[in-house]
């Protein structure tokens, strides 16, 4: 019994004791750089807790425990890290952690590749020229793929023109890819250094703000970071007219708060997957610690939060871990580096790590079989929004913060690929909630007016007017506040000859405004340096002129309404036709009568169509009176009835035009469009200075314009005013026609009579809400204006502002009895008829009396002759009865006739 006993206790104490040798100690070393103000880095803190957290859970190295050696070195000490490191080595480690600084790297590298030992970092390191650092592994990602990636964004957003500020020169490294853009993309990139040797970039910042530099990607640490980032809050920077990037992979880590509600784009990567459970279990844990621990500088991380580099670290740690349970029968022996001989389990061991995986902090850790780099890997795009979400640990729980907001995942070998889509079905009040936008605008009838009040007035409350009326709308929908400012210089905004601009577009350049609201016209040139909302207005310019006095119609105004070319042509006619008709008559044979009826066999035949006759019928029909001279002919009839048609159509047409022209008064207007404008100089025009009128008359290719242009910019003392006011006045008071817009026009005559509207619309435009370029104000502006214009608050408020008194309108006035000054012309024209009937019917008179009187005398010649042959023959012999008593009855008539004289 005591033998079996005896047996059992021999049996447990071998067990006990193989099992004691079973348990392994695997020792990494670690070389951490120190700083006065931090004795014990980041690196360090989470090279520690990941091997506390491998030795405490027992699931990744069941029979191994992972042990430490630490060495602190000062910082850029080469030599000090040299002499660590061959420390390390002697005492006997699997590999080597650290130091940070590229200096220090090197001669630690160059060590560890000739022991052959692994040397592990987590930092960016120049990428070795030769490749011989075969036992070098880095989990920061690769340097050519962040490059890429940053290409990559920045080719999502479109940008152009884009500043790239570095802290050192590694960071030109790591934008290599960039900086090559501009020759394949037509990019163009400013590249600018931050100062060394102080955290003031002031000065940098002003000179970007002052040269409008808006899309800047920043490489720089996140504590440089930090310090950028209240310097851009103190210049007035964190506007949403800016996009700032930032290439250190610890910004999400950062205490954002203060700048959420700024509006600034601002876009980082993340390696860290805070999405996993196991990764926020991870940080969570960390949290913690870092609560017991005493408290560290002041570095702009909230508290808690685990920086990329010490996630990295964990990470490695565990790579380690990984790989040391592949490794069976592996011993870790005593190196010299004076001896140079190497570690002989190294290049399996270093084989091992390369291929080991690992799911981690930063994601999926696999590594280049080659460099020991690591290629593959994947970033998470953010943007800081203020719905976006980050996780953030306050007094030891995990609260939800609005900060982030993931909108993409880059991947080494897929690209970039967007996770969020464009939200169109958010409330466009969304990201104007609560925020005061600073307005400028240009004082105009009806758009922009000074209140008329007997108090005194400050703020917003000055002014009243159509774009009032429109930016309180807005205000309602988007749900900002606003500050009205009139403009520095009075101006619209126009580009003079160097390219500079002026006015309201001038100060949405340089962002001292945000909104223009006021009558600016939406033109080519403008919507290059700044953005339009959809137009709330369309117009068109034209000519504003003096209305001409009223003629009242002459004495002859009968005459009017045909012009002298028709009367001419009508007497032609008339004379034309008479002639026609007569040569018809005369060549017809059934015009031709015998004038004695009762004689048939007489060869005398006459026709009524003589001459004057024909001239007669002609004239009668014309004055729709007739005569007794009816055609008989086909041919004659057919020319009759051509005339009276013809007469119809005249008459009537002179009848229907000819009250219009003795009612109303005639308005001898010396212009009637801009071609009469431009053919004649006594009337001088121009436009508003500086303005889009003048603009358009400045670029335009038509000739007709350009002639214009051309006389305007002959004159530009006089032809071009100040502003509308003055034009007004200039038109009011000389001879000038002021070319404006038609909605301008169009309120201006409604309060003034004395002006109007001359001719048509040269062109056609558009008002529209003015917004620095790029301004995320625009498309909500546009969506606004369209719900107004669909709810006909647009017209309404148009009908408001617009309406006036009214000026009477010529086509309504009530017909005026005629006076004398009217048709007094008819009656001087039937005197004259009348008078010079008179004098013709005393010419016929005389005519016909002188006629007779020719024919009297040349028949008491013939009698007398007559008689004196018959008394010489009564003497010789005697004649019969019958001949006597002729001669006597002759002579009986011609002494009657004779002696009547």
């Amino acid at each position: 019994m005591e033998s079996r006993e005896r047996l059992f206790l021999l049996l447990f104490f071998l067990m006990a004791k193989l099992n004691l040798g079973e348990q392994q100690v695997l020792r990494i070393g670690g070389i951490f750089e120190t700083r006065e103000n931090e004795p014990v880095s980041v690196d360090e803190l989470a090279f520690k807790f990941a091997v506390t957290s491998i030795n405490r859970n027992r699931t990744l190295m069941p029979n191994t425990t992972l042990t430490y050696d630490i060495q602190r070195v000062n910082l850029f000490d080469s030599f000090e890290a040299s002499r660590r490191v061959c420390d390390q080595l002697a005492l006997g480690v699997a590999a080597v952690f650290g130091p940070a600084h590229s200096s220090s790297v090197s001669a630690v590298q160059s060590i560890c590749n000739a022991l052959e030992v692994p040397h592990i970092q987590t930092r960016w390191k120049h990428p070795s020229v030769d490749n011989k650092d075969t036992f070098f592994i880095n989990l920061y990602p690769e340097h050519t793929s962040i490059s890429r990636a940053i290409l990559d964004v920045v080719t999502y957003y479109k940008w152009k023109s884009i500043t790239v500020v570095y802290e050192d020169s590694t960071g030109l490294m790591r934008m290599q890819e960039l900086i090559k853009a501009p020759s394949r993309n037509g990019m163009k990139v400013r590249i600018r250094q931050l100062p060394s040797g102080s955290s003031d970039a002031r000065p940098l910042l002003k000179e970007m703000k002052k040269e409008q530099e808006f899309y800047v990607i920043f490489d720089c640490s996140y504590q440089m970071a930090s310090e950028l980032l209240k310097q851009l809050m103190s210049m007035g920077m964190m506007t949403e007219y800016y996009h700032f990037f930032f290439t250190t992979l610890d910004l999400f880590a950062l205490d954002l708060e203060p700048y959420r509600y700024s509006g600034v784009n601002m876009t980082a990567f993340r390696l860290l997957k805070l999405d996993n459970p196991y990764v926020a279990s991870v940080i969570q844990k960390w949290s913690l610690e870092r609560q017991l621990a005493p408290p560290r500088p002041e570095s702009g991380l909230m508290i808690g939060m685990m920086t990329t580099a010490a996630a990295l670290m964990y990470d490695a740690v565990f790579m380690v871990a990984v790989a040391s349970q592949r490794a069976s029968q592996m011993t870790v022996s005593s190196l010299q580096c004076h001896r140079h001989k190497p570690w002989r389990y190294g290049p399996r061991f270093m084989n091992l790590f390369k291929e080991a995986q690992w799911d981690g902090l930063t994601g999926r850790i696999v590594l280049n079989k080659t460099d020991g780099l690591r290629k593959d890997f994947d970033l998470d795009l953010l943007s800081l929004k203020e719905d976006g979400t980050a996780k953030r640990v306050v007094d030891g729980a995990t609260r939800r913060t609005k900060l982030w907001t993931k909108i993409g995942v880059w991947n080494s070998y897929m690209g970039l690929k967007l996770t969020e889509k464009q939200n169109n079905s958010n409330n466009v009040t969304d990201s104007l909630a609560n925020r005061t936008l600073i307005v400028t605008t240009i004082l105009e009838n009806p758009y922009v007016m000074y209140k008329k009040s007997d108090k005194v007035l400050y703020g917003n409350d000055r002014f009243e007017g159509y774009c009032l009326d429109l930016l309180k709308e807005l205000s309602n929908i988007l749900g900002f506040n606003y500050e009205v400012k009139l403009v520095s210089d009075g101006k619209y905004g126009a580009q003079n000859d160097r390219g500079e601009w002026n006015g309201m577009v001038r100060e949405l350049i340089d962002h001292i405004a945000d909104l223009a609201v006021a009558p600016l016209t939406i033109t080519y040139v403008r919507e290059k340096v700044i953005d339009f909302s959809k137009p709330f207005m369309t117009l068109g310019i034209s000519i504003l002129y003096r209305k001409p006095n009223g003629t009242n119609p002459g004495v002859f105004s009968f005459l009017n309404p045909l012009t002298p070319d028709i009367w001419m042509y009508v007497l032609l006619a008339c004379l034309g036709v008479s002639c026609v008709l007569f040569v018809i008559a005369r060549f017809t044979p059934y015009e031709w009568y015998n004038p004695h009826p009762c004689n048939p066999s007489s060869d005398v035949m006459e026709n009524n169509f003589t001459l004057l006759n024909s001239l007669w019928f002609g004239v009668a029909a014309l004055m729709r009176q007739g005569s007794e001279l009816m055609p008989k002919a086909l041919s004659t009839r057919i020319v009759g009835g051509i005339w009276w048609f013809f007469t119809l159509i005249i008459i009537s047409s002179y009848t229907a035009n000819l009250a219009a022209f003795l009612t109303v008064e005639r308005m001898d207007a010396p212009i009637d469009s801009a071609d009469d404008l431009a053919k004649q100089t006594r009337i001088e025009y121009g436009a508003v200075r500086d303005g889009s009128t003048m603009t358009f008359f400045k670029k335009s290719k038509i000739s007709t314009y350009e002639k214009m242009w051309t006389f305007m910019s002959s004159r530009k003392n006089t032809a071009l005013v100040k502003n509308t006011r003055e034009g007004i006045t200039r038109v009011l008071t000389t001879d000038y026609a002021l070319l404006m817009e038609s909605t301008s026009i169009e309120y201006i005559t409604q309060r003034n009579c004395n002006l109007t509207q001359v001719g048509g619309l040269i062109d056609s435009k558009g008002y529209g809400v003015g917004t620095p370029i790029g301004s995320p104000y625009r498309d909500k502006v546009t969506i606004a204006i369209l719900q107004l214009q669909e709810e006909g608050k647009l017209h309404m408020m148009k009908e408001k502002w617009w309406r006036g008194n009214g000026c009477p309108e010529e086509d309504k006035k009530e017909a005026n009895a005629l006076g004398v000054e009217n048709i007094g012309g008819i009656f001087i024209v039937l005197a004259a008829g009348l008078v010079l009937s008179v004098f013709v019917a005393i010419g016929e008179f005389i005519y016909k009396a002188r006629k007779n009187s020719d024919i009297e005398e040349a028949f008491c010649f013939f009698y007398g002759v007559q008689s004196r042959q018959l008394q010489r023959r009564d003497s010789t012999s005697s004649t019969g009865t019958s001949l006597s008593t002729d001669l006597e009855s002759g002579r009986l008539l011609g002494d009657d006739i004779c002696s009547s004289r």
